[in-house]
């Protein structure tokens, strides 16, 4: 069992940046492949980026390509999200997940509650 908890959402004008941390409980944290996931109001959560247990491989969505990086420290059951160059399309409610490397929401077992991101133009 893994629990999730995100945290450095918040308001930023276009171009700006954040970054976002999503701390887990569980001893299987390290083991998983944690994801980035976001929802915007009436849309579908999509795939944002996701990093192997071992760093060793990152995937990103076209869109955010070149201004995200996932990264994640096991020593601190802890996966960041940098943000750079926001843009208001990027505004959401951002979520980290545990699972399997993929780009699926079907994929992973574990979510957090999410954090707001608003980016105002």
């Amino acid at each position: 069992q893994v629990q999730l908890e995100e945290s450095g959402g918040g308001l930023v004008q276009a171009g700006g940046s954040l970054r976002l941390s999503c701390t887990g409980s569980g001893r299987t944290f390290s083991a998983y492949t944690l994801g980035w996931f976001r929802q915007a109001p009436g849309k579908e959560r999509t795939f944002v980026a996701a990093i192997t247990w071992d760093s060793s491989s990152t995937a990103y969505a076209d869109s955010v390509k070149g201004r995200f990086a996932i990264s994640r420290d096991n020593a601190r059951n802890t996966v960041y999200l940098q943000m750079n160059s926001l843009k208001p399309d990027d505004t959401a409610i951002y979520y980290c997940a545990a699972g399997l490397y993929s780009n699926s929401t079907n994929a992973y077992n574990y979510w957090g509650q999410g954090t707001q991101v608003t980016v105002s133009s």
